[in-house]
C-alpha cells in the first residue's frame, strides 16, 4: 500500500488501494549469472547495494501426505535481521509475519498482522493498529513493544545485514554519531499503548510500506535473543539463528540441517486463515542437476529446471496475465505435464563501463554490436526477456508494452538486431581502424553463459576496430576491481527488493557513480560534465523532490525515471542486457498461486493446498 491524495487529511489502510509508487530504493548487486539457477541471491541493502554472487535456481518439491515439498539452497540463518539470502529468506517468510505482506511475493502489499493504519498530513508520522489476540508459537501475544524491540535490532544488532533499509531507505529519524553510525535507542519510534505503533520518518517516502513488507521487518517476542543494548536475552542469537526461531507466521520451526533439510509445521493458531498444508519440507541441494532429478523423480511438488536441462521445445506459454506473468505448461522428462509460470523479477544485468577509461565511441560500439533478443533466445533459452532500460518491464511506467514501444521508438543502437555498419562507423569517426584497433578488457564473473554472450560480442566487435580480450574472475576478485576503477568492461547486476522505478534508476546517478569515493549506486564514474549526466542529475533530483504516491507526484517521477534511462543511452554507461525471468514448475496435485515480480521467496504458503 502506497501514501494516498495530498487532499486526504488521514489515510487508512484499509480504504487504501495500493501503489506501485518510486521512492528511494536499496538493491542487491550480483554477478548476473544465469536467470534461472540458484537460489542464493542477496534480498537486502546496504547504501549501495549489498554485494553478492548470485546463484538463483528456484526452489520446489514433491512428495507424500499433506506435507508441500520443495528444493532449497544453502541456507545461512534464521533470524530475519541476518537472513540475506533467498534461500533462508524463503523459509523465514514461512515462519514470521510483519506489519505487511506481498501478496504471493507481488503488489500492491496487504495487511497481516496490521489491522488498521493511518499516515500524518505531512506523510511522516505512521501509525499502527495491531491485531489484538496474536499469538507467537511460543504462546506469547504479539504486541506493539515487540516491533519496537525486533526494529531497534534491524538497525542496532551486530548480526543485522541491512540497517540501512530502516535507516537509510525507510529513513525513520534518528540520531548519528560524527562519523555517520547509528546511535542506539534513537529511532523515533514507540509503543503508543499494547496495540498501537507509531514511528516517524525523516522525509516522505512513496515506497514506504513495501520496504516494511520485507522479510527483515519481521516481529518477535521482545527480549528473545540480547544482542542490543538493554537486553539480556532468552536465548543466544545462535540458538534463535539456527535452533528456535519463533515468529507469528503461518508455519513453526521444526528442524534445520544445515546442507541437508529445513522443516516447518502448520502453526494450528495462525491468526489468519489456513495454513491448507500440516508443513512444508526443504531438501537442501546444490548441485543442479541433482535438483532436478529430485524433481523428476516426483520427490518435490515444485521446483525450478536448470537452464543445462531446460528444453525450449517442451516449453509453451499459454498467456501472459495482467502482471505481465508467463502462464503455461512443461512437459517434463519424467511425462508429465508440468504447470509453469514464468515471472520478470526485479532485476537487470549489464555490462558496465569504467567510463573515463573507455571512450564513448567504444562504448556506443559495443551497444550497436548488441542484439540483446538473440542473447535472450539463444543463451538463455527465452528464459530472460532482453533489457533496454534498468527498469524491468513490469515497474516500467505503463507496463511492459510501454516499454517496448519506448524502446522500439527511441532505442539508439538498434531494437533487437545488431547493427555492425554502425558500429564500424562511430569507431572510424573517432579514428579507429584496421591498422588502430581498440584494445578492450572485458571481466566477468566465471559464468558459462556471460562466457557465451562475451565470445559472441568479441567476434562482431573484430568487424567494428575493437579487439576485446575477456578474463573471468571470482565475484570476489570482480567486485574489487570494479570498486577499485581496475577494469574497463565489466557484468553485473541488480536485483531490487522492492517495486519501483526510481528503485532502478538510481543506480543511473551520475552524482554517485564513483566507487572510489564511498559508498555510490552505479560503478562507472561517469563524468558528471557531460550533457547526457546533468540531465540524469537533475531528473534525480526531480524524483527526489516529487516523493509522494498521488498522482501528480508519481508522474513526475515516472518522466524523470525514464529522462534518466535515455540519458544513460546516450552516454552508454551501463548497457543493459536482459532481465532474469524466474520460473516455478509444479505439478497438477498443487494448487498455489503465482507469485509476482518480488520473487517466490517473497510467497507465504499458508494458501497453498495439495491434492495427492
Amino acid at each position: 500500500m502506497g501514501q494516498g491524495d495530498t487532499d486526504a487529511s488521514r489515510r487508512t489502510f484499509l480504504k487504501t488501494t495500493g501503489a506501485v509508487a518510486a521512492g528511494a530504493a536499496l538493491a542487491g548487486c550480483t554477478d548476473g549469472g544465469e536467470p534461472t539457477d540458484g537460489n542464493t541471491t542477496d534480498t537486502m541493502g546496504g547504501g549501495g547495494g549489498g554485494d553478492t554472487e548470485t546463484d538463483t535456481d528456484g526452489g520446489g518439491g514433491g512428495g507424500a501426505g499433506n506435507e508441500l515439498q520443495l528444493i532449497n539452497a544453502t541456507m545461512s540463518s534464521l533470524d530475519p535481521v541476518q537472513a540475506s539470502d533467498t534461500a533462508s529468506s524463503e523459509v523465514t517468510t514461512q515462519i514470521f509475519d510483519g506489519l505487511l505482506n506481498w501478496v504471493d511475493g507481488g503488489v500492491p502489499v496487504d495487511s497481516r498482522l496490521a489491522a488498521d493504519y493511518s499516515i500524518s498530513d505531512d506523510f511522516l508520522t505512521y501509525t499502527f493498529e495491531i491485531k489484538e489476540g496474536v499469538t507467537y508459537h511460543n504462546g506469547d501475544e504479539v504486541t506493539a513493544q515487540d516491533f519496537v524491540f525486533a526494529w531497534e535490532r534491524l538497525a542496532a544488532s551486530p548480526n543485522s545485514q541491512a540497517p540501512a533499509d530502516i535507516l537509510s531507505a525507510l529513513n525513520i529519524v534518528h540520531e548519528e554519531t560524527e562519523d555517520g553510525s547509528y546511535v542506539p535507542g534513537t529511532l523515533e519510534m514507540e509503543a503508543v499503548d499494547d496495540y498501537t505503533f507509531e514511528f516517524t520518518l525523516a522525509a516522505p517516502f512513496a515506497s514506504a510500506t513495501q520496504v516494511m513488507a520485507n522479510n527483515q521487518f519481521a516481529v518477535y517476542p521482545e527480549g528473545i535473543v540480547g544482542d542490543i543494548e538493554g537486553y539480556d536475552g532468552e536465548m543466544e542469537q545462535g540458538t534463535f539463528a539456527s535452533d528456535n526461531p519463533i515468529g507469528a507466521g503461518p508455519f513453526e520451526f521444526e528442524e534445520w540441517q544445515s546442507g541437508t533439510e529445513a522443516v516447518v509445521s502448520a502453526y494450528d493458531d495462525y491468526h489468519g486463515s489456513g495454513p491448507e498444508v500440516d508443513g512444508i519440507h526443504w531438501q537442501i541441494i546444490a548441485d543442479p542437476s541433482a535438483r532436478f532429478n529430485y524433481a523428476m523423480n516426483q520427490n518435490a511438488d515444485m521446483f525450478a529446471i536448470p537452464t543445462s536441462q531446460f528444453n525450449v521445445e517442451s516449453y509453451t506459454v499459454d498467456r501472459t496475465d495482467e502482471k505481465g506473468r508467463q502462464r503455461g505448461t512443461y512437459e517434463a522428462r519424467n511425462g508429465e505435464t508440468l504447470n509453469a509460470v514464468g515471472v520478470p523479477t526485479l532485476n537487470y544485468s549489464y555490462i558496465g563501463f569504467n567510463m573515463p577509461a573507455v571512450p564513448k565511441p567504444v562504448r556506443q560500439a559495443m551497444a550497436y554490436a548488441m542484439n540483446q533478443q538473440t542473447i535472450a533466445q539463444q543463451v538463455f533459452k527465452n528464459r530472460a526477456a532482453p533489457a533496454y532500460h534498468s527498469m524491468s518491464p513490469n515497474i516500467y511506467p505503463g507496463g511492459a508494452d510501454a516499454y517496448d514501444q519506448h524502446a522500439e521508438e527511441n532505442y539508439p543502437y538498434g531494437y533487437n538486431q545488431t547493427d555492425l555498419e554502425g558500429a564500424r562507423q562511430v569507431m572510424e569517426e573517432a579514428g579507429y581502424g584496421p591498422d588502430n584497433p581498440y584494445e578492450l578488457e572485458w571481466l566477468q564473473y566465471q559464468s558459462s553463459t556471460w562466457l557465451s554472450v562475451a565470445n559472441t560480442l568479441r567476434d562482431k566487435l573484430t568487424n567494428a576496430h575493437i579487439n576485446m580480450q575477456i578474463e573471468q574472475a571470482p565475484f570476489s576478485t570482480l567486485l574489487e576491481r570494479v570498486r577499485a576503477l581496475n577494469v574497463e568492461a565489466f557484468t553485473l547486476a541488480w536485483n531490487v527488493p522492492w517495486a519501483a522505478p526510481d528503485a532502478f534508476v538510481k543506480h543511473l546517478d551520475p552524482a554517485r557513480s564513483d566507487p572510489t569515493s564511498g559508498v555510490a549506486e552505479m560503478f562507472v564514474d561517469w563524468p558528471n560534465d557531460t550533457e547526457a549526466a546533468q540531465r540524469a542529475i537533475e531528473a534525480w533530483q526531480t524524483i527526489q523532490d516529487n516523493p509522494l504516491a498521488n498522482e501528480e507526484d508519481t508522474q513526475a517521477r515516472n518522466e524523470a525515471a525514464i529522462a534518466m534511462e535515455e540519458a544513460n543511452w546516450e552516454d552508454v554507461a551501463n548497457l543493459p542486457v536482459f532481465h532474469s525471468i524466474e520460473q516455478r514448475f509444479h505439478y497438477d496435485h498443487v494448487d498455489v498461486d503465482p507469485f509476482g515480480s518480488g520473487g517466490s521467496y517473497k510467497q507465504k504458503h499458508d494458501t497453498t493446498s495439495l491434492n495427492r
